[in-house]
């Protein structure tokens, strides 16, 4: 069945639209991390190491072959449900 929040993994369109969604998870909270007195600064290290880490990967889908398109969309999308699953 079709998950229009989750889009199956196919091509080029696709992965960016995973991958932005995960960005924007990161950006979110990151701005939450920079808010909240308790954060730990490793948090938002790591955050932002997470945050970069995406940002390269959408930046190598310009070049990717399909099949690479394919592998960073199921292991974005496996991630988006991982960190939506996780909660803020």
């Amino acid at each position: 069945m079709h998950d229009p929040q989750h889009p199956a993994p196919g091509g080029h369109e696709d992965t960016l639209e995973i991958v932005g969604k995960v960005i924007a998870w990161y950006q979110q909270e990151i701005h939450a991390a920079r808010q909240s007195p308790a954060s730990s600064p490793g948090r938002l290290d790591q955050l932002l190491d997470e945050y970069t880490a995406c940002v390269r990967d959408r930046e190598r889908l310009r070049d990717a072959t399909g099949e690479e398109a394919e592998r960073l969309g199921a292991l974005y999308a496996a991630r988006l449900k991982e960190l939506e699953a996780a909660g803020p």
